[in-house]
This record gives C-alpha cells, sequence and structure tokens, in this order.
C-alpha cells in the first residue's frame, strides 16, 4: 500500500497549534505505524504489512455498535452542518465522537466560511490535518475520515483550475484529453488533501429539457461509458476514490422536469439496460470505480436508494463493485417521505441499508440519521451481520487509500506550486479549444480577419462571467470573457460591447407562451446594440443560457432561445452587418431561425476559465474548431424524445410536422477538409466470442491544420429484437497538417456486438454486421460489412 511508512513523531507536531482538542500524553505515532486504539501495541488493524481485509476484520471487531453506525453518515462541510472551522471542545459531546464515514466539501471555498479555510493552500491543508488529526486522536479507534468533494469542472475548490463543463467535454470525443483534465484534478485534490471525488457523471441526457444536460458527456451510452472511463481510472490511479453518479436511470424525469418531480422515468428495462446503465457498467467493470452516488428517483416504482436490485444484484453481484455506496441528497429521505413506500423515515432507512446502501449523505445533520438507523437495528428491521458488510466495505476504501497508513494526505507547499500552475492552465485551454464545435460556416465566412478595424460583440454571454461559474466546479474562477478574448486578439481595432438583453426577460418563464410589451431599459438595452452593430464591420452575437437557465433545478418546456434573445438576434441581421452567432449554453438548442439566417455558427458550450481566449482564436482563425456534437439538436421540442441512438422508424418524414435533426449527433464543421479511404475489416468471418479490427485512411485535403472526429457505427442487419439503426461503437480524434495522412484503428470486441435478447440475457448473436465509418452519425464515408458464425 501506498506511503505505508510515512508518518513519524514529526506527524504529532504538525499543525498542533490550530488544534483546541489536547492531544494524548503519550504519542500514538511510531516508525511505520500509528496506535489509533491507543493501546500501546500493534493490532492488526494498524500493520501496514497486514493483509487489507484482515486489517478491515480486526478493526471491525474491535468496534461497537455506536462507531458502526457512525461510519455509515456524511458530516457536510464548509460550515454547512459542520459549523466549526476547527475542532472544538465541544466536539467530544457530538455524535461523531465515535468516527464518521467522510466529511463532504470540507473548506473548499463554498458555504459559511467561503476563502477563509481554502485559501491559501497551505491554511487549507493544515486545516484539513487538524480536523484528521482529532479523529484519530480524540476517537476511541482512531478511524480516519474520508474527504470527499465534487469534481465535474475540475476541482471543486476555491481558485481550483476550471474546466469546461461535462457537456464541453463530452463534445471533444477526445479519451486522452479527458485523461489529461483528470489528472489535473486528481494531482491538485491529492495536494489538497481530499480523497473522494464525486466525478464523473455518467447519466445520458436523452431529453435536452432537463437541467442537468449540462453536466453529462452527452446523450450516448458509449461515447459517455469511454469518456467516464478515462475520468475514473486516472482518479484511482492517483490513490483517489472515483465516485461516479447519480446511479441510475436518472436523467429522465418525466417531460424533462426537475427540480422536485425527481421521479417516474419512462423508459423499459431492455432499454435502460442499454442506454443508462451502460456507462455505469464501463465504470465499474472495466474501470473499477470504487464509489458511487445512489440517485433519488424511482424505477417503475421501486425507489433506486432503496432497490437490492440496483445497490446489490446489478452493482456488486453482476459488476462486482468493490467500494461504497453514498446517496443523493434526501435519497433516503425520499423513501418514505416522496416515494411513499415506506411507513416512516426509520422503515426507509432500513429499505436503503438492507438494499446496499453505505453512507448516508445529505444537508442535514448525520444525527437525523444515525440516531433512527440505531433505532432500526434495534428494532430487528437491520440485522447486525447486515451492518456489519456496510461497515466493512466503507473501511475497505479507506484501507485501500492508505489512510490507515498516511491519514494526513496533502502538502500544503506542494499544493501552492501546482494548483492551478501554468501547465495546469494549458490543459483547461486546450480542453477549451477543443470543445469548440463549427455548426454552420457559409461562403468561409469564418473565419474572420484581423485587419478588421470596427467590431460589435453583443449579447448576454459577451461579457458574463458570475453566471457562468458552476457551484460544482472551483470557486472564484478567473473567467476571460469573449469581449475581453476579442479586444485582445485585435488590439488595434475598435471593439464595443453591447448587452442588447439579458438572458432571461422580466417574465420569463411566461414570455415562451406569451408575449410581453419591453420595458424601457430593454427597448433601451437593444436600440444601443442595433446602433452598434451598424456602425461595425462584423457583429459578433454571444447568446445562449447560464446558470440561470442550465443547472440542477433549472428543466425548460422550450429550447428557443431564452428571454428577448432572439429578437435580439434578428434586429442586429435586419442592420445588414454581417453577422457571427457564438452560443454559450448546456443543452442542445432549437436555433431553427439561426440556422437558416446568420452565416457562421460556432457553438462553445461553457468553455471555462478560457472561454474568451479559445473562442476569439477560433472566430479570428488561429485555432481550427473540431469538436463534434455530443447530442442531436432537434428542430422543434414537440418531437422529444429525439436522440440517438434511433429505433427504426424514428425520423420519419411526415406531411404534417418537421422531422429530421437540425443538428446530427456527432456533427460539426472544420475550416480544412478531409477524405476518408481504404477500409479494411478483419477478418470478414469471426466466432461470438472473437474480435474484430477495423481500420481506414483519413487525410486532411484542405490547406490548414484540422482535427477531424472519425466514428465507427455498427447496425446488427437481423436480431431477434429490434435493435437501433446505428449504434456507436469506436471513435478517435486524430490533428493531420494539410496533406498528412493518418490510419485510424478500431477493435471491436463481444461486448461491442452484444445485446439483450427476449430473455434479458446479453448475447452475441450469430449474423451480419454493417460497419458505417465517418464524420457524423449522419455523415458517413465507408460501409463494410463482416459475419459472426
Amino acid at each position: 500500500m501506498k506511503n505505508q511508512i510515512v508518518l513519524l513523531g514529526l506527524l504529532a507536531l504538525c499543525t498542533h497549534s490550530q488544534m483546541s482538542a489536547a492531544s494524548p500524553q503519550k504519542s500514538i505515532y511510531h516508525k511505520g505505524w500509528i496506535d489509533f486504539n491507543k493501546n500501546g501495541v500493534m493490532d492488526i488493524y494498524e500493520d501496514p504489512k497486514a493483509p487489507l481485509e484482515d486489517r478491515v476484520q480486526d478493526l471491525l471487531s474491535q468496534m461497537t455498535l455506536d462507531e458502526k453506525t457512525c461510519q455509515m453518515a456524511t458530516l457536510y462541510g464548509s460550515g454547512r452542518i459542520l459549523k466549526d472551522a476547527l475542532p472544538q471542545e465541544n466536539w467530544k459531546t457530538e455524535i461523531w465522537k465515535d468516527g464518521i464515514g467522510n466529511i463532504d466539501e470540507e473548506h473548499n471555498g463554498l458555504g459559511k466560511f467561503r476563502s477563509e479555510y481554502a485559501f491559501p493552500y497551505i491554511r487549507h491543508v493544515d486545516t484539513k490535518h487538524a480536523i484528521q488529526r482529532w479523529f484519530i486522536e480524540e476517537t476511541r479507534l482512531g478511524i480516519p475520515v474520508d474527504f470527499t468533494n465534487e469534481g465535474i469542472r475540475g476541482l471543486c475548490h476555491d481558485r481550483a483550475t476550471y474546466f469546461p463543463a461535462q457537456c464541453g467535454q463530452g463534445a471533444t470525443w477526445n479519451k486522452e484529453l479527458i485523461a489529461r483534465i483528470a489528472e489535473v484534478e486528481a494531482r491538485e485534490a491529492d495536494a489538497l488533501g481530499y480523497t473522494n471525488i464525486y466525478s464523473p457523471i455518467l447519466d445520458i441526457s436523452q431529453d435536452p429539457r432537463w437541467g442537468r444536460c449540462v453536466e453529462t458527456y452527452g446523450e450516448d451510452p458509449y461515447l459517455v461509458g469511454q469518456l467516464g472511463k478515462q475520468m475514473v481510472t486516472t482518479l484511482q490511479k492517483h490513490n483517489l476514490v472515483a465516485t461516479p453518479k447519480h446511479f441510475a436511470v436518472y436523467s429522465i424525469p418525466v417531460g424533462g422536469r426537475d427540480g422536485q418531480t425527481r421521479t417516474d422515468p419512462h423508459v423499459a428495462p431492455r432499454e435502460m439496460r442499454t442506454l443508462y446503465l451502460e456507462p455505469f457498467r464501463v465504470a465499474f467493470q472495466d474501470a473499477g470505480a470504487l464509489g458511487v452516488m445512489s440517485s433519488y428517483n424511482d424505477y417503475d416504482g421501486e425507489p433506486i436508494s432503496g432497490s437490492y436490485h440496483f445497490l446489490t444484484e446489478i452493482l456488486r453481484q453482476e459488476w462486482g463493485f468493490k467500494g461504497y455506496v453514498v446517496s443523493d441528497s434526501e435519497a433516503v429521505e425520499f423513501v418514505a417521505g416522496k416515494h411513499k413506500v415506506a411507513d416512516t423515515y426509520e422503515d426507509g432507512i432500513a429499505q436503503c441499508v438492507n438494499a446496499g446502501l453505505n453512507v448516508r449523505t445529505n444537508f442535514t445533520a448525520p444525527d437525523e440519521f444515525i440516531i433512527p438507523l440505531r433505532k432500526a437495528i434495534a428494532d430487528g428491521k437491520i440485522s447486525f451481520d447486515t451492518v456489519d458488510k456496510r461497515v466493512a466495505e466503507v473501511l475497505r476504501v479507506k484501507f485501500w487509500l492508505g489512510l490507515f497508513d498516511n491519514p494526513y494526505r496533502g502538502d500544503g507547499k506542494l499544493a501552492e506550486k501546482i494548483v492551478h500552475s501554468k501547465e495546469h492552465q494549458a490543459v483547461a485551454l486546450d480542453a477549451a479549444r477543443q470543445s469548440l464545435v463549427l455548426l454552420k460556416n457559409e461562403k468561409e465566412m469564418l473565419p474572420l480577419s484581423k485587419s478588421i478595424r470596427k467590431v460589435a460583440v453583443i449579447g448576454p454571454n459577451a461579457e458574463e462571467k458570475k453566471q457562468l461559474i458552476c457551484r460544482y466546479g472551483p470557486a472564484n474562477a478567473p473567467i476571460k470573457t469573449v469581449f475581453q478574448g476579442i479586444k485582445e486578439m485585435l488590439p488595434d481595432a475598435e471593439v464595443v460591447y453591447r448587452k442588447g438583453c439579458d438572458i432571461i426577460d422580466p417574465h420569463f418563464p411566461e414570455s415562451e407562451i406569451l408575449d410581453f410589451p419591453k420595458t424601457e431599459e430593454e427597448s433601451r438595452l437593444m436600440d444601443e446594440a442595433v446602433a452598434a452593430a451598424q456602425n461595425a464591420e462584423v457583429a459578433i452575437m454571444v447568446l445562449g443560457g447560464n446558470e440561470l437557465t442550465v443547472r440542477e433545478d433549472r428543466s425548460r418546456t422550450s429550447l428557443e432561445l431564452p428571454g428577448r434573445q432572439e429578437e435580439l438576434l434578428k434586429a442586429v441581421m435586419g442592420t445588414g452587418t454581417p453577422v457571427v452567432l457564438v452560443l454559450l449554453d448546456g443543452r442542445a438548442a432549437t436555433i431553427n431561425y439561426a440556422a437558416a439566417n446568420v452565416p457562421a455558427i460556432l457553438h462553445a458550450w461553457f468553455p471555462g476559465e478560457f472561454c474568451g481566449q479559445a473562442v476569439a482564436e477560433a472566430l479570428f482563425g488561429d485555432y481550427n474548431p473540431g469538436g463534434r456534437l455530443a447530442v442531436t439538436f432537434p428542430k422543434s421540442v414537440g418531437q422529444i424524445p429525439f436522440a440517438f441512438p434511433f429505433k427504426p422508424g424514428s425520423d420519419v418524414p411526415a406531411s404534417t410536422s418537421v422531422y429530421g435533426a437540425l443538428y446530427p449527433f456527432g456533427y460539426g464543421l472544420s475550416y480544412t477538409s478531409f477524405v476518408y479511404s481504404d477500409l479494411q475489416i478483419t477478418p470478414k468471418e469471426q466466432g461470438v466470442q472473437g474480435e474484430v479490427n477495423i481500420s481506414c485512411r483519413v487525410k486532411n485535403t484542405g490547406k490548414v491544420k484540422g482535427d477531424e472526429v472519425v466514428q465507427l457505427y455498427l447496425r446488427d442487419e437481423v436480431s431477434s429484437v429490434t435493435t437501433y439503426t446505428k449504434v456507436l461503437r469506436g471513435f478517435e480524434r486524430i490533428s493531420l497538417e494539410p496533406g498528412e495522412e493518418k490510419i485510424v484503428r478500431f477493435k471491436l470486441r463481444p461486448q461491442d456486438l452484444g445485446l439483450w435478447d427476449k430473455n434479458m440475457n446479453f448475447c452475441v448473436e450469430p449474423g451480419s454486421f454493417k460497419v458505417m465509418v465517418g464524420a457524423s452519425s449522419a455523415d458517413i464515408r465507408l460501409e463494410g460489412s463482416f459475419e459472426i458464425i
């Protein structure tokens, strides 16, 4: 186990000045081991050389019921539930006097204390060590705390490196880049003393009305699974636990309505397995994730967090999950309070623990869970064997983390050097660039000439900072706006900014179904923007959404540009000045007017701290955008559900309704062109347990360097159940100089060819498979086939 002999007597001296609780008179820190239970001898669980399972069982045998139940709860930090910044004398009378499972988001820059104990980083680490020391030295058995934290746009810590939202990361279609993002996040988390990261989000966003689409890698299970795999393996390579979320079938609340709906996903069992569970299977079976967050929704009337089928049969028995399950906020409370499948909260707790839940996490005091948990055990609703099993699963993770050998994770001096370092910022900039998707470029309007002397930058997202920062990412992120980026790109030009309108109007969302007259302020803003456009050589419109329209609890009933934005766009278009549209948003949008009338459209998602630089580079040709859509853009909200992959007949023309995608899954343009050739499939015949190798050549036939995302799709021509018209089974992002050619290779394994048959058994069925390789799901360049015999 990593860092086994790191604790000598000097650890007993570190940060003692910050502790209010007195340390033991006789040091518990010995050469190569720690006397956690303070009995003067090296117990098995204290012996770094003992087998992990022996250590778990030895510690478990010494624990009282009170100590065990304390390991089954989260203490929420940042001054929200844990009100004290540092240990206090009264902690000896709090419920965590017997220990705690984990402390979440402690001193990360959010909550009551903000930056006070988050920055400078040396102070943060010292404070973390003081808290950890209290649990080791002042509790009977000295069980260390697992410090958890969010991490979907970079580490959720004050001034950590801020990356694009997961929707933008998904648009990169770059596995290696996701691993680099995870590497940065892991190094910063480790230096700051976090041990468990709630990332990645593995939900698929098949309904763009849903507010949390912004937090997903996309709508396709294969794409999401492969990108998520990179995040999991890289985090855990650094001896951090990756905790994917939200398991399971979470991302399709009825009508896309999240918020207080949170129930009743309408999806059949085979589709549920094929689409919604598949990314999680990859995370646990292939990547070995040691954490998972159970969701607060039900499936077919059974709450997930109280489901033995999901938390034990699928997760542990089928997929071999070896870690511990935390609940999402209120998931345990909802079993009785919302789903109404238990008479009392105590009964709901029993359902969850018996189902396989290990740790309850919520924004309320741990007492509110631990005390009724103890009563449920006393009442015989949860057996002692089950409690031991759940606690052992938590302890195994803590031993795997090395917390019993080096409980004081984090290095303040190292953190000062690497957190948000130039090296890490370079990765964030690269990610911002690679997330950009060029949707339209009529008559090669882009890139714009740098000789332009008058530019109007117009729109509510052009100079926005606050509403582009997500609470699940770094606090106080230094965002460069699009307006700033363009001004820096054109230092000798006249670059003016006009807001034009707000993201939402005063009557939003009622204004999406009723017309309201503009206020005087709205008229003034729009008039100023139009005047600026009239006086410019080009108008760059920066529209879309932000935290006001797309995030948790921000579901929508329309996918049009919110507020007065389309009216503003039409008004600026009416000036006759050439217009470029830049979209900053976290979901697909029905931008039909823009698609038909605006000559150039660049989608930037939410690019993170280098938003303005990446966008400006793409607009003026310093960077050739090469991202691809990870979601389908419908033409109308009335088409929903309308997401890749499609069943036969999903997109049939009709005389009474619009049909087809505005922009299909996998779509994206470039400033250069690519030619595909020489499709090779070997062997042409293979058994059900064999592999098939596929390759092709791709050449840059244009005049500038560019990235191409080569996409491999399959179709099972005849099967025992209805399957999809094509499924994604491989993708590679490659960068080519003008005239350069590369061979792109894919390997198909049985898992890629299988399906859930009529008896709900996963198998590979003999027959013909069509191979399609191209630049999007709708732009297939090469076709072939092979036989499974």
